[in-house]
């Protein structure tokens, strides 16, 4: 039972995390200073999280190596699927973004060959769905796509699934995850301030976006490490192949907060959506 209500928390938290960063963009924010607020913050909470737990382990050339690996798959997922949106229709885009959670899917089955049953077979296949059609943009973007698209698109889920997975790799090989998660973030740092001062000195930011990116970036950042911290705790005390499909309904958050913050209403497909998503959450509990 810790493993669901954990694998529950990381989606709502996680999907609180993704909310902030909606409101950042609406109210115009830097985007690079946003992602360094984001990382900065959640750097530290691992950290903290870590020194509490005793797990810190400065010489363990493993725990940097896979910091490293999904701190790649963090950052630069972030900063390959902005740049698919600039050349592909957002309504296709995001919902392809969930392929990642099948690679998991298919890694904890095939490779770790976690035994999933019929109900849980079926809760994967609700929650997925409904994740995709949670994801989809209201009205026709130009379907027209350029063949940049089709490799930001792929490269975006393959990174995505580096960091989601390999936190089950991680777990696996008995390493702990928090420490991982630390460094992820921490060298993550680098990269979004390197990032956030070349736009700075070109004058593409000012005083007003920069701060306010930074802000809604920090308190991003401490909702993703809670959201990820819980993803960590799940997949320790259960199955990849249910926690991730339960962790992609975190984009349930961000629908429910702009219908109740911008007023906006839902579709169509994100009612079956939300129908999916609590018929996977129920069907999988059985």
């Amino acid at each position: 039972m810790i493993w669901f209500i954990a694998a529950i928390g990381s989606a709502v938290l996680f999907g609180t995390a993704g909310f902030f960063m909606k409101v950042s963009q609406m109210k115009q924010g830097s985007m690079p200073h946003m992602l360094l607020g984001l990382y900065t913050a959640g750097s530290v909470g691992f950290l903290v999280n870590a020194w509490v737990e005793g797990s810190l382990d400065w010489g363990n050339g493993e725990y940097w190596l896979a910091g490293l690996i999904i701190g790649v798959g963090s950052a630069f997922g972030n900063v390959v699927f902005m740049k698919a949106l600039d050349h592909g229709p957002a309504s296709l885009t995001s919902p392809l973004m969930n392929l990642n959670i099948l690679v998991v899917v298919l890694l904890s089955t095939v490779v770790y060959h976690e035994p999933v049953g019929l109900f849980e077979s079926i809760g994967v296949v609700l929650l997925l769905g409904g994740a995709v059609l949670l994801s989809m943009r209201r009205g026709g973007s130009d379907s027209s796509v350029s063949p940049l698209w089709f490799v930001l698109v792929m490269l975006a889920v393959l990174l995505f699934a580096i960091r989601n997975g390999g936190l089950k790799v991680t777990a696996a090989l008995g390493l702990e995850n928090t420490p991982i998660l630390f460094i992820s973030y921490f060298l993550s740092v680098f990269w979004f301030a390197f990032a956030a001062r070349r736009l700075r000195l070109r004058g593409e930011t000012t005083a007003i976006t920069r701060k306010t990116g930074w802000i809604w970036g920090l308190l991003t950042g401490l909702f993703s490490y809670g959201g990820l911290q819980l993803y960590s705790l799940a997949l320790q005390n259960w199955k990849a192949s249910i926690v991730a499909p339960i962790f992609s309904a975190n984009g349930l958050i961000m629908v429910l907060g702009s219908t109740w913050i911008y007023k906006e209403r839902l579709t169509g497909k994100q009612k079956i959506a939300l129908m999916l998503l609590l018929a996977g959450l129920i069907t999988i509990r059985l």
